[in-house]
């Protein structure tokens, strides 16, 4: 399996060390491995081979080397689905377990503020914007409904949607708690944002040359 390094993960230590929050970025980082590690699991156990795991500033990405196929295509959206939802059910079964083992410390991070970042990174991933988790499963439930075309703007649709509702209550809440991880993870999904903005209208370009060369023919 490939493993990708973002180098930006060594600017963002930086950051979070000149703000005295370098130990509740670590706690972070290794909470979002476990959480990457569920989706492997389950798709190993699915009968998927991981092809990359991404070591990026706010977490980490798990790649599947898949084969789909018009015949396939329902079976494998349904496995894109579950392996969707693993993530954020492993990290809620985390943060269940440590809030009933009050004892459990990691060097001197609270039992409270693991069970805290554990739901944070679940809540964080079910966010309806691709490709988080929540996009993910908005996209595989949108695909057994629709034709793929459909899917694309409907998934692009909502993510706009939602980063937009984000920004204004984030905007809100940043002036009441003043924390730069907040601002940080927000940065990062208007990154994701406009990426995917640029992908869906590169689609949507090729949709258009499809269907201008089906109606010549």
């Amino acid at each position: 399996m490939q493993i990708k390094l973002d180098l930006k993960i060594f600017l963002f230590a930086v950051i979070f060390i000149f703000t005295g929050q370098i130990e509740l970025y670590i706690v972070f980082m290794f909470f979002t491995l476990i959480h990457e590690l569920g989706h492997m699991l389950v798709g190993i156990l699915l009968g998927l081979k991981p092809q990359k795991l991404s070591i990026m500033p706010v977490g980490f990405s798990v790649t599947f080397a898949t084969k789909l196929n018009k015949k396939g295509k329902t079976n494998n959206t349904i496995k894109k689905l579950v392996i969707a939802i693993a993530g954020p059910i492993i990290n809620i079964i985390i943060a269940v377990i440590l809030y009933y083992n009050q004892e459990v410390e990691f060097f001197i991070i609270s039992n409270e503020t693991m069970v805290y970042t554990n739901l944070l990174i679940a809540l964080f991933n079910m966010i309806p914007i691709y490709p988080l988790d929540g996009g993910r499963i908005a996209k595989c439930i949108l695909a057994l409904l629709y034709k793929q075309k459909q899917v694309y703007m409907y998934i692009h649709l909502i993510s706009k949607i939602s980063i937009c509702i984000l920004t204004i209550m984030c905007s809100i809440w940043i002036l009441y708690i003043q924390n730069i991880a907040l601002l940080i993870a927000l940065a990062y999904l208007w990154y994701l944002v406009i990426k995917e903005n640029i992908y869906y209208q590169n689609k949507m370009r090729l949709y258009e040359a499809y269907e201008k060369l089906g109606q010549k023919e």
